[in-house]
This record gives C-alpha cells, structure tokens and sequence, in this order.
C-alpha cells in the first residue's frame, strides 16, 4: 500500500491535536511520532540516517554518501521554490543529470514532490520551472537543521515550509481519496504570482498561501491580478493563512491553515 504521512484531517480525529501552525511545521506528520511520543528532534535524524542516507541511496547504489547528504539538504533548503537543476547541481559539485537523477528517488520514494506551472490560455512569458515541495515539513526542518518550534518561528524559509505544508495537504486530500493532485501553480516573469492552482470537477480553484496570522491587503494582489487577467471576479479563489478565522471578502474566501481541505466542498 502506499500511504503518505498522516494529514492534520486525520490528525484531528486523534488526541494529537496540535495547537499552531509551527507546531505542525516542527513536529510533521509521520506517524511513529505521535504513536510512540518521540520528540522530533530525537525521531528526525534517525529517520535520514537509516532511511534517506541508507535505504534511498541505495535505490540508485549512490556510492557518493557526503554529495548525496548534501543534495537533500540543498533540496530542503528549496522547498516551495522554483526548481532550476542545474544551479542545484552546481551547488552540491554534481551534474545537472546527476542531480535529476536523485531528485526522481526522492519522488520516487514520497519524500519530495514538484508541482508545474500553469499556463493554459495564458502569456507564454511565464516561468516555466516547476516547484519543490516536501511531503513532510518536520523532515525538511530536520534536514535545515531547526530544532524547536521557536527556532522556527523566527526562520527565513518559514514562510516556504507553511506553503509546502499546505499544498501537501492539499496533495494528501486528493491522494487519500484516489484522485491525481492537479495542482499547479502561475508566475510570470514580472513576478505576479499565484502560489496554487488546482483543476477539479470543471472548476479552477486557486489559492494564496501565507504564514502571517493577521490578514493584509497584500494578501489578495496576486489573485486582484489574475482576475484582471482572466476575468474571474473573485470566483473560486481562496487565501489559506496562519490564522484561526474563516472570513468572507470580496477577493477571496480566507480560510485558516486548520480548514484547508474546506476548499473543496462543492467541488468535486
């Protein structure tokens, strides 16, 4: 069977309920943590070393254990970021084949996923670079070498890690249910930007993704933009934040980190 990590949906039906965001990002959603009660701290590194560093490598019989560490930490260090190969090549000493090569056992083994840029219909000046995401969040923040949730708090990629959890959500939801992510995301080369795009039941959702618990204007440019763009009017267009509230404006249903998988009722 193939199962990914546990989802805050499924989490919620336990007494593992956390209380933030970070919480969340920190701890990830393996589930031997909460069976057991091990501090991620404690569970993390064993993980990389029996699994990443042993199990993974050997997939490809990657002889090369100290580029191989690097590289994955690399590819931490990338999440929620466009994928260019080559730089990431370049800064782990290996070739941009090389480095093709181990982000497909990455994929392969459910540790990493991209999503592709969404350009139907649209300006061929887009990016064209697809996106990284970590399935888990407590691994990615294992392997960049955070170690509390307030370590975290004040973290410059923290802002990328809540976006990889949400969009691994969004993946887990869809998974769960035997159904292909259709996730995407848009961003052109002026850097307008929409974080995630899901096709679904004939109807285009599309999402901001922002960490900050206190809603801004800033919040909705992306999705005022598209909707010159194409005409939308704020239809199916949704920003998924670090606050508690569910709220209603005239850009975008806002809904909390702790409802993202809402997003989809009434649609198929």
């Amino acid at each position: 069977m193939r199962l990914l990590p546990l989802s805050i949906e499924e989490l919620k039906n336990t007494t593992y309920n956390l209380n933030s965001p970070e919480e969340y990002l920190f701890n990830g959603l393996y589930p031997r943590i909460y069976d057991k009660k091990i501090e991620p701290a404690d569970w993390y590194p064993n993980y990389i070393q029996t699994y990443v560093e042993r199990d993974v490598r050997l997939i490809k019989n990657i002889s090369d254990l100290h580029a191989f560490q690097r590289f994955v930490k690399m590819c931490a260090g990338r999440t929620g970021q466009c994928l260019n190969l080559s730089s990431l090549g370049n800064d782990c000493g290996i070739t941009h084949n090389t480095a093709k090569s181990w982000l497909s056992v990455l994929e392969a083994t459910y540790l990493v996923f991209l999503i592709r840029p969404y350009y139907r219909n649209l300006s061929k000046r887009l990016i064209k670079m697809p996106k990284l995401y970590f399935y888990d969040t407590g691994l990615a923040c294992s392997l960049l070498g955070i170690q509390s949730v307030a370590q975290l708090d004040t973290h410059y990629l923290k802002g990328s890690l809540f976006e990889s959890l949400v969009i691994s959500e969004i993946v887990k939801y869809r998974f769960n249910r035997g159904m292909e992510h259709n996730c995407f995301y848009w961003r052109d080369k002026k850097g307008n930007e929409i974080d995630c795009i899901i096709e679904t039941g004939g109807s285009v959702l599309r999402l901001e993704i922002k960490a900050g618990r206190t809603i801004t204007e800033d919040f909705f440019a992306g999705l005022r933009y598209w909707d010159k763009l194409v005409g939308e009017a704020g239809r199916n267009a949704y920003v998924v934040y670090g606050g508690d509230e569910n709220q209603k404006r005239t850009s975008a249903s806002v809904v909390s980190w702790k409802n993202i998988t809402s997003i989809f009722r009434g649609h198929k």
